[in-house]
Formats: structure tokens, C-alpha cells, sequence
């Protein structure tokens, strides 16, 4: 059955190594939108950080966000759904993250807030010097993050918990996963434990599109690197992680394609998918 559909993640995905999108993988992309195929952006993003030069490409419909949290029409910046967390276990996460050495994100209404002192200083805090720049251009300082927090408990798209360590992450997210039953939990890069509902997750947006579409799992296809793509590959017809994806993703996927680099979107579309 021929691809309708293709899901695509964005970091080191996508984009290639200074986080912009290649010549190579944009005429991909428009090559495939004028032979009809749906393109959907599917990434752990908040609405208002997706790149410009991704979302202003004619065509480009739908955006899954949050790790599937929030499904936004992309030409209208309409949010068509949206799984919000619940105040209870917002609660509970911050009281149990309260005396660990950890940093907050949260996205609200398809923007990134994140804690002051980790948007001055992002590697004092794990995130990589590649990322500086990243996290200071899309996240709105906040200075008492867990007030702002409390404020907005019940228009939580999805929170990040920001560690310094690995021995941290492993910590705190198994603590979470055995005492909060209603989050939806994962990880797109090393220093974040990416939390949202429970019925979240990229497939969840996937499934989503695909009903608007009437299209089958079958005729989608998706693009991945992390952990937190290994379900959306999972569920769709044709699931391809990128050479450089997580063990876990290229577990979940039936193809492997180039490098995020070596504009391994456009090689996947051309030699994998012939489109």
C-alpha cells in the first residue's frame, strides 16, 4: 500500500546539525507535498518553537506537539486537541522532585516556559553547549518556575524535568513511573524527563491525524531518532529511524536510514519510501 502520510520528528532528526533545516531535506519535503503526501510534524516541541522554516512550508497541515500532548492546524495556529495533565499529578511531581538538584520546563498554550537560572546557564544544568542557544531563544525565563507552575496546574500541556546526571534521571523517573499512575512518560534527550497525560505520546498524535485523514497505519510512514519516537514508529505502516537513533528506536522501526547529518530524511523519502 502506498505511504499517505509521513510523521516526522525535527531534532537531529529533520534538522540537520545547527538545528536548520538542509536544501536537501526541504526540496524532499516539498517534492513529497506535491505529489499529495500529507507531512505531519511530530516532535516533543511546544507549538510556538517549531522552526519557521519547517512550519512556513506550503502544504505542511498539522503539527503534533508535546510529545503528543497538543495537535495544532498549522497554517491557522488552531490547537484541534489537546491532553492537558492533571492537577493532582502535577502536584504530586512537585512534591516529589522538591529537594532534587533539578530544573523545570513547562509548555502552556503551545509556549516553553523554563526555570531563570537554567535558561542563563543550560549545561550548568546538563543540557549540551549545542543546546545554549536553543533553549535561550524558546523559553520564557521564569523566576520561581514552581509558582508559575502551581498558577497554571490545571493548562499544562506536558513539564520537563531538567537533571544533572544520568544517575538522577534514573532515579527520579522511576520514582515517578511507580507513584504518579497518570502521566505519560519519556525522554528525546539525556539531561530531560519529559512528562505529560497519560494518553499522550507521538503515536497518540499520529493516530489523531490519521483519523482527520481516514487513513490507515498502513499507509503512514514516520521518521524518528529517540526514545520518545519508539511508539510512533511502532504504530505506523512504515517506521524508519534516523543512523544516528537511540537503540530503542531503531528497535521499533522496519528501516534505518542515514544519518540526521547526511540529510537522512531525503534519503529515507527517495531510496526507502521512493517518493
Amino acid at each position: 500500500m502506498s505511504i499517505q502520510c509521513i510523521a516526522l520528528d525535527l531534532d537531529r532528526t529533520t534538522l540537520g546539525g545547527e538545528g536548520r533545516l538542509s536544501p536537501g531535506n526541504r526540496e524532499a519535503l516539498e517534492r513529497a507535498i506535491e505529489r499529495g503526501v500529507h507531512i505531519v510534524i511530530a516532535s516533543g516541541r511546544a507549538f510556538a518553537t517549531l522552526p519557521q522554516e519547517v512550519v512556513s512550508i506550503p502544504g505542511i497541515e498539522y503539527a503534533i506537539t508535546s510529545n503528543g500532548a497538543a495537535v495544532y492546524h498549522v497554517p491557522t495556529g488552531t490547537c484541534l486537541h489537546s491532553y492537558a495533565m492533571t492537577p493532582p499529578s502535577v502536584r504530586k511531581i512537585l512534591r516529589m522532585t522538591a529537594e532534587e538538584p533539578v530544573a523545570y520546563e513547562v509548555f502552556v498554550a503551545g509556549r516553553a516556559y523554563a526555570q531563570a537560572d537554567y535558561v542563563r546557564s543550560p549545561t550548568a544544568f546538563g543540557a549540551t553547549p549545542q543546546a545554549v542557544e536553543y533553549v535561550r531563544s524558546t523559553r520564557h525565563p521564569v523566576e520561581d518556575i514552581r509558582s508559575f507552575i502551581r498558577r497554571h496546574i490545571a493548562q499544562l500541556d506536558s513539564m520537563d524535568i531538567v537533571v544533572c546526571s544520568e544517575a538522577d534521571k534514573r532515579r527520579i523517573w522511576t520514582a515517578l513511573a511507580a507513584s504518579v499512575p497518570d502521566i505519560y512518560i519519556t525522554s528525546s534527550v539525556r539531561q530531560l524527563i519529559e512528562l505529560s497525560h497519560r494518553d499522550a505520546g507521538k503515536h497518540s498524535g499520529v493516530r489523531y491525524v490519521a483519523e482527520l485523514l481516514r487513513l490507515r497505519p498502513e499507509e503512514i510512514a514516520a521518521f524518528g531518532d529517540g526514545d520518545n519516537d519508539v511508539e510512533m514508529l511502532s504504530y505506523v505502516g512504515c517506521g524508519i529511524a534516523m543512523a544516528n537513533a537511540t537503540a530503542a528506536c531503531k528497535a521499533a522501526a522496519r528501516h534505518i536510514t542515514r544519518d540526521y547529518r547526511e540529510d537522512g530524511v531525503a534519503y529515507g523519502f527517495s531510496q526507502i519510501l521512493k517518493i
